[in-house]
């Protein structure tokens, strides 16, 4: 396709995209040219509320300043050496990463999904060499509904079959259970069972919140049977739920922790899986590596954003903002919406499917100004930046009802 002289941005900008770019996405039709806080900004100026936050990689907000000067003071230093050398940021921040999250140690990557396989090595390796499982025979446990990556390991253990379709064969070794249900696992656990991979509050699957008591119930079987409980906290971590670890609102410490996203303080790719020093003494050098994970940029943008967390109280600011968005999204008492739920400021809005699709409410609030994704054709995602305040709530919630009054 040739783009002519004279061509509006947004229409050169998608007609490249489609066709220099695969087709593994169906974005909004919005082009996108700058951000600033909880606001981003399309090629004609318009400002729009961010409501969506990268599926919670911009928990601080675009361009926090203090974010962006770690970002710029290490490029100009040292940015990337690989792991074949030690360098300054790397212990510094895995040191505070370990402290903040109350685990022994950690080993850095770069995406959530490279966070959750290096989970499954350790779990594996754990189960063999600790528990005693025959090589190549441990199983590790998952929930239905589960969302951890798109690698083939992981769309493998997916309960989703537009993930699975066509990709196969898939890694053995996974056996699925129903969400929420701790006797389900109880059942499914054998003897080379090594591990439970769970996340507190199910993102993808449509901001599922599991019934009170779930992760304490699953916490005390895993410790009983000899299993290790992994939660997957790549978009419930870091204060996005009302507390530092998602986990922790049922005062639960698991054996192995995965985290993202937000970790990398809305600039770049970084994740990190934690573990108790036993499990992660599974690796010796040589075992697992990663050429970009825990590279000093990596490692100062990581450590930033730690502090900026704390500093600024964003876990319970998330506690408080979410609580008062749930109220103000269920005070709507629209027909359309068919309920609403969350944990701080992770919350699905689920639309009735006779009324429209999500992807259509979607559209519909980008007409409003606010940006936001729908996922399994059903729910509306209303998880903005932590930093957002009471006013954009008000904004966002008030453009919700414009959407649905006019697709009424």
């Amino acid at each position: 396709m040739t783009i002519e002289p004279g061509f509006p941005l947004a229409a050169s900008a998608i007609a490249q995209e489609e066709r220099y770019g695969a087709a593994n996405y169906l974005p909004l039709p919005v082009v996108l040219v700058r951000g600033e806080g909880v606001h981003l900004w399309d090629e004609d100026g318009r400002r729009l509320l961010d409501m969506m936050s990268a599926y919670s990689a911009v928990s601080f907000g675009h361009g926090h300043p203090k974010l962006v000067a770690a970002l710029i003071d290490q490029a100009r230093r040292l940015a990337v050496t690989s792991r074949a050398f030690h360098t300054d940021r790397l212990g510094p921040f895995l040191a505070r990463l370990c402290r903040l999250t109350g685990m022994d140690q950690a080993l850095p990557m770069n995406t959530g999904a490279e966070a959750v396989e290096t989970a499954l090595k350790a779990a594996r390796k754990w189960g063999h060499t600790v528990k005693g499982i025959a090589d190549g025979q441990a199983e590790v446990i998952v929930a239905r509904g589960n969302f951890a990556g798109r690698t083939t390991t992981i769309v493998g253990f997916s309960s989703e079959p537009q993930y699975r379709r066509g990709f196969g064969p898939f890694a053995p070794g996974f056996v699925s259970v129903d969400y929420g249900d701790p006797q389900a696992l109880e059942a499914a656990i054998t003897p080379n069972t090594c591990a439970f991979l769970v996340e507190p509050v199910q993102g993808e699957a449509g901001i599922v919140v599991p019934p009170a008591g779930y992760l304490k119930a699953v916490r005390e079987i895993c410790t009983r049977r000899g299993v290790l409980l992994i939660c997957d906290e790549v978009q419930t971590g870091l204060g996005r739920t009302g507390r530092v670890l998602a986990c922790q609102h049922e005062g639960v410490r698991p054996d192995g922790l995965t985290l993202g996203k937000a970790l990398g303080g809305g600039l770049l790719p970084v994740s990190a899986f934690l573990a108790s020093a036993e499990v992660m003494a599974v690796f010796q050098p040589g075992d697992h590596g990663s050429t970009f994970g825990g590279s000093p940029l990596a490692a100062a943008v990581g450590e930033a954003a730690l502090q900026v967390l704390v500093e600024e109280k964003l876990p319970e600011r998330a506690a408080a903002m979410g609580e008062a968005l749930l109220g103000k999204l269920r005070a709507l008492a629209r027909p359309a919406i068919t309920e609403v739920r969350g944990k701080g400021l992770l919350i699905g809005v689920e639309i009735d499917p006779a009324f429209a699709s999500a992807r259509q409410v979607c559209e519909a609030l980008l007409r409003e100004g606010v940006l936001s994704k729908d996922t399994h054709g059903t729910v509306v995602r209303f998880a903005p930046p932590l930093t957002i305040e009471p006013r954009h709530l008000d904004e966002a919630v008030a453009a919700l009802d414009r959407a649905l009054r006019s697709l009424a």
